[in-house]
């Protein structure tokens, strides 16, 4: 009893820590998904539909990297990062939720337990959009700020 119990933690930390890490991936697997099933359908075959998947997949994730570090404006950014972070904090929470039904949670607990892993799926996704700005625009954010200090004194 005890090592079946030990075990369904362990693999409960496994999927979170799973759901956690590949959160970001949400809306290129959306991507991948949609084109492939449209290649799929227009005539391109199980073979041709992979491959169009994986490179819609792909494109999406390098052009939404490659954006979210080059854009300076924080708007854009922060636009940017809600595309990134609302699929992955909607997956959050059917993860969750299908996992406290699962475990025999009641409805109105499973609404509150996927509803609260939304949230901290989504910010840890945002965050992990977010880190991808690398040193040299935190340093643009600093000397901005400092210089707009200095007017101001």
């Amino acid at each position: 009893m005890f090592v079946s119990a030990l075990l369904s933690v362990i693999g409960l930390g496994f999927l979170c820590w799973l759901l956690f890490s590949l959160a970001v991936y949400a809306l290129p697997f959306f991507v991948a998904i949609t084109a492939g099933y449209y290649a799929f359908e227009s005539g391109a075959g199980p073979i041709g539909a992979v491959a169009v998947a994986l490179l819609g997949g792909a494109i999406a994730l390098v052009l939404g990297q490659v954006a979210f570090a080059t854009i300076r404006s924080p708007i854009i950014r922060l636009a940017l990062g809600a595309l990134y972070a609302l699929p992955a904090g909607l997956a959050g929470f059917h993860a969750v939720k299908g996992l406290s039904q699962a475990g025999g949670a009641g409805e109105s607990w499973t609404l509150v337990f996927a509803g609260v892993s939304a949230i901290i799926v989504g910010v840890t996704a945002w965050a992990r959009i977010a880190s991808l700005a690398g040193t040299e625009v935190r340093q643009v954010v600093r000397n901005h700020r400092s210089s707009r200090c200095r007017r101001s004194l």
